[in-house]
């Protein structure tokens, strides 16, 4: 049986048919949900296991990446999402869902409603749209599980990637090993140095994790590589498809 996924979208999100795709493939049955619905009542967030925040630029990201769909999910679903986490709901936020999520406070710590971190405009002050080696860290999530410390090369594209925090908080998610995801060079180590790490990051931070290991958010785009042609290098040699990887890990905790 497929396990049905809700996909969040709003004005501005232009990832989620790729998203739906990748989901597909990977054995979900992906819902397109608008925000609408959600506030309506139409449709309920705790009608499903899984939320995927896709990626795109919601309002315009007007004022700030992110920040509008932030506080319309805190200001009016805040008590359905406490419900959603409280029965063991998984999150996906993919590049503008990560900014999003990063402005709810539900990452890094889970502290819904209390920013701790943000996303800021690239340092090289540009979009950069290209594809990045990630290190797979040690880390609570469950979309990694079993996945080791592997790299992986998936596509970025965004204009606010980088992450910052205090060296407080910095140390904090550190500590708790909640970095999932980092930027590395092409012998494998974590980097500051452009284009390797696009947009500047923190500790080189392209993804994070809740300590409860349900909450995942990262700026570069696993549903782009789902399939071996997806790469620009497809045809030099062969390519693995590891975006499919983190999909498919959620369905098997989902599934028990």
């Amino acid at each position: 049986m497929r396990v049905p996924v809700l996909i969040l979208r709003t004005d501005g999100t232009n990832c989620d048919a790729e998203t739906a795709y990748a989901l597909e493939l990977a054995g979900a049955q992906p819902h397109l949900v608008h925000m609408n619905q959600l506030r309506r009542r139409e449709r309920r967030l705790t009608d499903y296991p899984l939320m995927v925040i896709p990626g795109g630029f919601t309002y315009g990201d007007d004022i700030a990446a992110g920040k509008i769909l932030a506080v319309e999910l805190t200001s009016f679903l805040r008590e359905e999402i406490e419900a959603f986490l409280a029965r063991d709901g998984l999150v996906l936020g993919i590049c503008n869902g990560f900014q999003v999520l990063v402005r709810t406070g539900l990452l890094p710590f889970g502290t819904l409603g209390k920013m701790q971190a943000v996303l800021m405009p690239n340092t090289r002050g540009r979009f950069e749209c290209r594809w990045v080696r990630l290190r797979v860290e040690r880390s609570p999530s469950l979309f990694t599980r079993d996945w080791g410390e592997e790299t992986v090369e998936w596509q970025a594209a965004h204009g606010e990637g980088c992450f910052y925090a205090s060296e407080a908080t910095l140390t904090a998610i550190e500590a708790q090993g909640l970095v999932a995801f980092r930027y590395v060079d092409p012998e494998g180590q974590p980097t500051q140095a452009y284009p390797y790490n696009p947009n500047g990051s923190l500790h080189a931070i392209a993804g994070v994790t809740d300590p409860s290991g349900r909450i995942l958010g990262l700026m570069p785009h696993p549903e782009r590589l789902v399939l071996p042609s997806q790469h620009p290098n497809w045809r030099r040699g062969p390519v693995s498809p590891t975006g499919i990887q983190l999909f498919r890990n959620a369905l098997r905790v989902l599934r028990g």
